[in-house]
């Protein structure tokens, strides 16, 4: 199903919603509205946030089912082809760095679940709204009515949303904003930023008062004064921008004053928006050491691959589905940023079952083998149980 033809049939869904089956919906005075500061313009919270939806969108998505016969990877083939194309437009990669983008900008992210007439879904779209409102019915059941960019409103169950929220506070359903936090340091990055721009242009511009030693009209003064320009400071004219005047006119020089910030205001501003997304200069600029990498990816990366497993279990699957070891995992890696010594060493993993050949090819950036996924252990290694079985 295309984008278009979705947004198309849930006005249907709406009037089927709102009047036939859900009765009257009410709103309780609840939305979330998102930012149009034109944050994302800025190069400095692009960068924060690239870095951020990047390192997410190289988790990988996969069904785990978990049973009394085992654990299997991806058992249903729909699950594992939703999880890696969920839409005709984009695969999960794209899906999860829009996603990501959504959340860092907004503290909020929907992704809208299509599913076929049996429940199951069959879709993921990203939704980009100007404004969030929460809705209840009669029955107290929960749905949001989004206004898009194109200023029409859809309404979609709660239920078929996967919501992903940050700064979870002060509302009871949305995360709060990021408006008033960074209202005011931007304003400040925006000054600073004009206020460099002026100071270079002005760095060229070298200002001249003529003062004529008797009274000249309007035209004949601007047509001295032409004449200066052309002759003094254009460095195309035949003088070489040399000229001579005589004493009815007295030329002073005038200095330009702009506002020119120091570093340390610049550095300290710019620390501040990094503080506000858990950033550092370091991993924007891709500088970073091992143990730089591993404390980011825990405090920032990582929280946001926990939220994206919870959610989409929670989305994807009934409680029924559940109460099988059903689950949707995001398997996420800071080990693919470590050292080659640190990666080397993974090698002593192997023999003891903690992983198989493939997860350590996986980390070495190499392709996956045949029978890879098989765990060995050493022959000198057993249960306790089964150590205790062979001594008696």
């Amino acid at each position: 199903m295309k984008l278009s033809d979705l947004w198309k049939s849930n006005k249907e869904e709406q009037k089927a919603v709102t009047v036939s089956k859900y009765q009257m919906i009410t709103d309780d005075n609840n939305g979330f509205f998102m930012w149009n500061g034109n944050i994302y313009q800025s190069d400095l919270i692009r960068s924060i946030i690239r870095v951020k939806a990047k390192a997410v969108s190289k988790t990988m998505a996969k069904h785990i089912r978990e049973d009394k016969t085992g654990l299997k990877v991806n058992p249903e083939p729909y699950m594992k082809f939703l999880l890696e194309e969920p839409n005709e437009l984009m695969s999960m990669q794209q899906l999860l760095e829009k996603a990501v983008s959504h959340l860092e900008l907004n503290n909020n992210a929907f992704i809208y679940i299509n599913r076929d007439e049996y429940g199951y879904p069959i879709g993921l779209y990203p939704i980009t709204a100007s404004n969030v409102e929460a809705l209840r019915n009669g029955i107290g059941e929960l749905f949001l009515r989004f206004t898009l960019k194109n200023g029409k409103r859809v309404v979609f169950a709660y239920k078929d949303i996967i919501h992903l929220r940050q700064d979870f506070n002060e509302n009871e359903i949305f995360g709060d904003s990021n408006f008033e936090a960074l209202k005011t340091m931007m304003e400040v990055v925006h000054t600073i930023d004009n206020g460099i721009i002026k100071a270079i242009k002005n760095s060229n511009v070298v200002q001249w008062l003529l003062k004529y030693n008797a009274n000249l009209k309007p035209e004949d003064l601007k047509k001295s004064t032409k004449e200066f320009v052309d002759s003094f400071l254009n460095m195309d004219s035949d003088l070489a921008g040399a000229a001579s005047v005589d004493n009815k006119v007295d030329a002073q020089r005038v200095e330009p004053k702009s506002f020119m910030p120091n570093a340390d205001q610049m550095k300290e501003t710019t620390n501040r928006i990094y503080s506000f997304f858990n950033v550092n200069e370091k991993i924007i600029q891709s500088s970073y050491s091992e143990n730089e990498w591993i404390s980011f990816y825990e405090s920032s990366v990582e929280p946001i691959i926990i939220q994206l497993s919870n959610e989409f279990t929670r989305k994807l699957f009934t409680r029924k589905e559940r109460s099988f070891g059903n689950k949707v995992v995001f398997e996420g890696s800071n080990l693919s940023f470590a050292s080659m010594s640190t990666k080397l060493q993974l090698v002593q993993m192997l023999d003891r079952g903690v992983m198989n050949p493939n997860e350590v090819r996986l980390i070495l950036n190499m392709h996956p083998v045949e029978h890879g996924d098989e765990y060995l252990l050493r022959l000198d290694t057993a249960k306790q149980s089964e150590q205790t079985k062979e001594a008696t």
